[in-house]
């Protein structure tokens, strides 16, 4: 494992990055003086100057309202790649939707997808480059697949002598840790690390925790640096200035995710194909709730579960900003549908979702919240031990 914090240097063009933050036509201000890694050009411009490089990013790698890619360019840097992770380079597609190599068109540099043929670069891909940038923003979830993507690249770093540096951004749902720990025997794209649905972890202290427990293939590491943020804490209520997904469009669709994604593993609909997607859960069936709503194709969400199909259930919007993870929705769904044998619809992807396939054997045998949280407790103390040696922030 390698971690630098670079300490800034003298450079006049890093004027450049004091300019207003305008998204979507609205100043954003840093709360609490808040630097991500992205805006210290100071910083990692001496690392990038004269090599050729390779950036892991999507739409969220913004600094001061423009993308990372472009500040790099402007600046001279010989960006020689682009790789992206599900949703492709501008954020647009659908989830589980394949993404196509490409070219970006405004700078014309080839676009490489991890979310498609194949999720890790091949030798050819990495040839020629010198390091390898990621700044994507997460939103500190194990089966949000940016995680995946970052694991993949940091391997291939690692098979070809590549340096890997990760631009740290603030985690959203970084608060707190919960829910069951993934097990040996359910790891996929959706969960790729002995991690809990919710982590608490930055994207940079979750790449050192990949590195120092060597969780990469065959035990190897990769050349790693981390460059941190200033004046971030857990505990910081960030709010994202660019979304990260077409399917989680604010805050509290964010904060609600790690409840309502297990729904992903049944019938029941989270609100993609409407305007207030995980932020609602419906069925078909006026048994579960009085709010309505039809799920419709639209952009994010072409193919919509229950599309056209009158859903009836919950409105979470009213739900408090600071929400944390709960089975309360899942179980009392469960209850609604009279305890049906194939709720879990989908059981291979609900435990993968999952982690495990205690949970949905918990569920169906009956179990309150109480005694499945109880069951996690070990894994999760243990888990914040480990979590412990990887802090880069209180």
């Amino acid at each position: 494992m390698t971690y630098t914090k670079l300490l800034p240097v003298k450079w006049m063009l890093v004027l450049l990055f004091f300019l207003p933050v305008y998204v979507a036509g609205h100043e954003i201000e840093d709360p609490c003086g808040l630097e991500l890694g992205a805006e210290q050009s100071a910083s990692w411009f001496p690392m990038l100057e004269g090599k050729k490089v390779g950036l892991l990013v999507n739409h969220t790698s913004v600094v001061k309202g423009v993308h990372l890619l472009d500040t790099m360019l402007a600046l001279g840097v010989d960006v020689q790649r682009i790789f992206v992770p599900e949703h492709g380079f501008r954020g647009t597609a659908d989830a589980g939707e394949l993404i196509k190599d490409g070219v970006d068109v405004p700078s014309g540099l080839p676009i490489v997808s991890l979310y498609g043929a194949s999720k890790k670069p091949d030798q050819d891909q990495m040839k020629g480059l010198e390091v390898v940038v990621f700044d994507i923003q997460d939103v500190g979830v194990r089966f949000y697949t940016y995680i995946s993507s970052m694991h993949y690249m940091m391997e291939a770093c690692a098979e070809n002598d590549v340096p890997m540096v990760v631009f740290d951004r603030p985690n959203p749902n970084g608060d707190y840790v919960d829910g069951p720990v993934l097990k040996a025997g359910f790891t996929s794209f959706v969960g790729m690390h002995p991690i809990p649905v919710v982590h608490g972890l930055t994207v940079g202290e979750l790449a050192l925790m990949i590195n120092g427990e060597r969780w990469l293939k065959n035990g190897t590491t990769c050349e790693l640096i981390v460059l941190e943020m200033n004046n971030y804490r857990h505990d910081l209520a960030y709010s994202l200035p660019v979304n990260p997904s077409p399917n989680l469009p604010n805050d509290l669709s964010i904060r609600l995710y790690p409840s309502l994604c297990f729904f992903e593993g049944t019938e029941v609909s989270v609100g993609r194909g409407t305007e207030f997607p995980f932020q609602v859960i419906g069925y078909p069936d006026p048994a579960y709730g009085d709010f309505s709503f039809t799920p419709a194709p639209g952009p994010g969400a072409r193919h919509p579960l229950q599309s056209g199909q009158r859903c009836y259930g919950l409105d979470l919007r009213n739900e408090e900003a600071a929400h944390r993870f709960t089975l309360r929705y899942f179980l009392e769904f469960y209850e609604r549908s009279g305890r049906s044998d194939d709720f879990i619809s989908r059981r291979r992807f609900f435990n993968l979702l999952a982690g495990t396939d205690r949970l949905a054997q918990q569920i169906e045998a009956g179990w309150s919240e109480a005694a499945i949280r109880a069951d996690w407790q070990e894994d999760l103390k243990n888990y914040r031990r480990m979590r412990e040696c990887y802090l880069l922030y209180p």
